[in-house]
């Protein structure tokens, strides 16, 4: 199995850097076109079907890739951008910052001391859930001989990626956040995960 793991594309939430989480953020055209251009570039990748974030930015960057492709896209949950609470469409941008905790930070700083706004996910069950939906898929053996792409978002992506690297919590933002509709190739084979390529743009 290999999955084609992608963050969406660009929204206007990420030019502002206003924290999106579960807010449901279309992708703007500078977004649409970074899609299409990786689109282009992936056209001949076997894709046998897709999973996809069932947020706006993650599901139509996925549509954008399929193209043409009579294959399913399937909405999953589990790989849902990390949920902020009631600080989403906050700013971290520093001339508008406007979070009210100022330890907020460590979400990127030091994951480790990050404590969840009300009604927020902790990035110890982003992982659980991120974790558990790739363990489903790669110990699948009616699917070990397919491709997948995998439609998500920054965060929940460090969630895959940091599973399969057994990495803490400390270096859970390691590789970065990585761009929009950056591409991450992970192979599987017999319940073996390895990370072929990280971080790749098209554009």
């Amino acid at each position: 199995m290999k999955l084609y793991i992608i963050r969406h594309g660009e929204t206007d939430w990420n030019v502002k850097r206003r924290f999106q989480g579960h807010s449901d953020i279309p992708l703007n055209e500078e977004g649409r076109r970074l899609a299409y251009l990786t689109a282009e570039a992936l056209k001949e990748v076997p894709f046998t079907r897709i999973y996809t974030s069932p947020l706006k930015r993650a599901s139509e960057t996925a549509a954008i890739i399929k193209g043409v492709r009579q294959i399913p896209i399937i909405e999953e949950p589990r790989i849902i951008e990390i949920g902020f609470g009631e600080y989403e469409g906050l700013c971290c941008e520093k001339e508008h910052y406007n979070i009210p905790d100022p330890d907020f930070m460590n979400f990127f700083d030091k994951p480790e001391e990050y404590h969840p706004p009300k009604g927020a996910e902790s990035i110890e069950t982003l992982r659980e859930r991120t974790g558990d939906f790739l363990e489903e898929l790669v110990h699948n053996k009616d699917m070990e001989d397919e491709t997948i792409l995998v439609s998500t978002h920054g965060a929940a992506l460090r969630g895959i990626l940091s599973h399969i690297s057994h990495t803490k919590i400390a270096d859970f933002w390691g590789g970065g956040v990585h761009k929009n509709c950056a591409v991450t190739i992970v192979e599987a084979k017999q319940g073996k995960v390895s990370i072929l390529e990280e971080g790749k743009v098209f554009y």
